[in-house]
């Protein structure tokens, strides 16, 4: 294999004035532990396991009360952290109060720009505060939200939060039963959601949502809608503005155990009821005190952004930055609207030191031909961040030719698992193209062979040896933990298993070959299906593509690649032969499709993954009704021209 590009290395004075650099100089002055690199520091993270854990608490200076014995107690997955602590998330987003930088800064489609002030945040949570003690809301209740990525949702969840209820979000563009699907599972209390939303320069109203949520949740005993105004509600409900409007009440936090639900995340549901993931108070302050310090190197005073929505975990994330003490930048609405340059503009204009999105959004930018690092000016920017998908070498050439030479580029992966990242960046090493930095502290993740070793240089399942503390506490409604033990245990027991087909470099870096469920296995070669997308891509006549290999009886095998043709182009003889001549050369004769097809578009889920499960079971003869979750789907009606395919010839291919 040739040596990836070299694309960045950070200077010395940069490496020298990273947080990690300084958390190395903090262990030896007060610990007197030496270590002379990152990998160093990583491999005593992960063969000290507690000691590491326990080194952060004092280090980030955690609010706590109680005592405890023992960092960890019992063995993956039943493992408890710090028992005997008390603490709270919210507490220490306000630790980190400032009245010199903004809190948060928000922009959205149809309202001017708007800065909150520290001061402010903390009279608002504390206004909703008062509202959920009035609607008795106490410690394990829970509170869902379906709202867009707007200050109100960071309010109510912090206030949430505070009190030690449990919060849960989706996205307004979610669908009615996906919503249900989720937020039925937990039993709410309380339910806030907006009764319409701006998206792509146009409106959606909400209101029929919210009157089947009302019906569907029969434990809500308080409804708060925003942006009201419409004269349809056919149940009792509270303006946000009333929630707001007490300015007297003290903001008060109330400290729950360390193993104590923060909130309840969703799995993408695509092929079923969607899990319900529970993570800690305390294992996630700690991963995000650790994610963002040190791999991210946010600094206070720092603009922070991260383009979500409240049904991505990101969302999530990205309120570690104010842990941090850095400005919280949210963005409500398209990505394309009015045009791809919107989000560079407004990069621009805010001045952001640390932007984050999606692979598939700098792929978009690619193919269009935009070119931020000539039109705009971008100086302000020190890293850029990308997750949700593989970013594929050609993605970080990009990035350095037309966005910014000397950028920090973070390639990272984790997941709603963890709802942070096992690999990602590092400020104190190189970015290689089409190579994730690396290994994050405190994670023990490996390649795997078919002999389950692990192994380096070679492609295996990726798995994490040792428990991290923001690894799910369990699943709702799985007393047993069978959903949770099938999801991560059952290949490797006492192991995750995290579905990933990985590598892991010579450099001690990662790349990701794709899920190792959706492995493309012919004639005992396997690469994963980012490889194909890679080829793909470099099709210019070719806006997406998705391949899934169905296994037939007698060990045959038949491998269709769907491709969605640019706008004006056809999917003609020539350029099938194109696509076929660079799958073969960049991948193996293996591999080239038995059929490629023309689609008129590809299944993503509304977090924006391309799923190929849905699509590999509907062609495999499944009923579709039983393997696919239109509501978790951004486009379910993509899905009606593979049924169709199946329905009219595949069916014949599959016998």
């Amino acid at each position: 294999m040739r040596e990836p590009k070299l694309l960045w290395t950070p200077s010395d004075s940069y490496i020298k004035n990273s947080n990690v650099s300084h958390f190395i100089k903090w262990l030896k002055d007060t610990k007197d532990l030496h270590f002379k690199d990152y990998a160093d520091l990583w491999d005593w993270s992960t063969t000290k396991t507690e000691d590491f854990w326990k080194v952060l608490v004092e280090y980030f200076k955690l609010i706590t009360e109680g005592k405890y014995s023992n960092v960890m107690t019992g063995t993956m997955p039943h493992v408890n952290w710090f028992e005997g602590l008390h603490l709270n998330y919210a507490e220490h987003i306000f630790r980190s109060f400032s009245s010199t930088t903004p809190a948060i800064i928000f922009q959205s489609e149809d309202k001017p720009r708007e800065e909150i002030s520290w001061p402010e945040l903390k009279q608002k949570v504390a206004s909703f505060q008062k509202f959920l003690l009035d609607a008795g809301i106490v410690a394990g209740d829970r509170v869902v939200a379906l709202v867009p990525c707007i200050p109100e949702a960071t309010i109510a969840f912090l206030a949430t939060n505070s009190l030690g209820a449990i919060w849960s979000s989706c996205s307004p563009d979610f669908g009615s039963q996906s919503v249900i699907d989720r937020f039925a599972q937990i039993n709410p209390k309380v339910l806030i959601a907006v009764d319409g939303y701006f998206y792509g320069g146009k409106y959606y109203d909400k209101q029929d949502v919210i009157n089947q949520l009302a019906k569907a949740l029969p434990g809500v005993e308080k409804i708060v809608l925003l942006n009201t105004g419409s004269k349809q509600c056919s149940y009792q409900h509270t303006n946000w503005s009333e929630t707001i409007a007490n300015t007297t009440h003290e903001l008060q936090f109330h400290r729950v155990p360390f193993n104590h639900p923060i909130w309840v995340l969703y799995s993408s549901g695509t092929t079923g009821l969607p899990k319900a993931i529970v993570h800690s108070h305390g294992g996630i302050l700690l991963e995000q005190l650790k994610y963002l310090t040190f791999h991210n190197d946010v600094k206070a005073g720092e603009r922070y952004f991260w383009y979500t929505t409240t049904g991505w975990m990101m969302w999530n994330y990205i309120h570690g930055s104010l842990l941090c003490g850095a400005t919280l930048v949210l963005y409500d609405g398209s990505l394309a609207h009015p045009d791809m340059t919107v989000i560079w503009k407004f990069i621009q204009e805010i001045d952001i030191h640390h932007f984050g999105t999606s692979a598939g959004f700098l792929l978009s930018c690619m193919k269009a031909g935009i070119d931020p690092r000539q039109d705009f000016n971008l100086s302000s920017l020190r890293s850029l961040s990308s997750t949700g998908s593989t970013l594929p070498p050609e993605g970080f050439d990009w990035v350095y030719s037309h966005v910014k030479k000397e950028i920090w580029l973070a390639s990272i992966s984790g997941g709603t698992d963890v709802c942070s990242a096992f690999v990602g960046g590092n400020p104190t090493w190189p970015v290689f193209s089409g190579e994730i930095q690396c290994r994050t502290l405190g994670c023990l993740l490996e390649s795997f062979n078919e002999n389950r070793q692990a192994v380096l240089e070679e492609v295996g399942e990726m798995v994490v040896s040792k428990p991290m503390p923001s690894m799910p506490i369990y699943f709702w409604n799985d007393p047993e933990y069978k959903r949770y033990l099938e999801s991560y245990f059952e290949l490797f027991p006492g192991k995750w298993r995290h579905g990933d087909w990985i590598e892991i470099t010579a450099r001690q870096g990662v790349i990701i070959y794709g899920r190792s469920d959706t492995t493309l296995n012919r004639g005992g070669v396997r690469i994963g299906t980012s490889e194909i997308y890679r080829a793909v891509d470099k099709i210019s006549e070719v806006k997406d593509s998705l391949i899934v290999c169905i296994e037939k009886e007698k060990g045959e095998f038949y491998m269709p690649l769907f491709v969605v043709m640019v706008e004006g182009q056809e999917l003609t003889e020539a350029i099938q032969k194109k696509i076929i001549k660079i799958i073969r050369s960049d991948n193996s004769p293996r591999h080239v499709p038995d059929e490629i097809i023309s689609a008129p578009d590809i299944p993503y889920t509304i977090s924006g993954k391309k799923t190929e499960s849905p699509v590999k079971k509907v062609l495999q003869g499944r009923t579709p009704s039983e393997v696919v979750n239109a509501g978790a789907l951004r486009n379910p009606e993509s899905m009606n021209f593979f049924i169709d395919l199946f329905g009219r010839h595949l069916n014949q291919n599959n016998k």
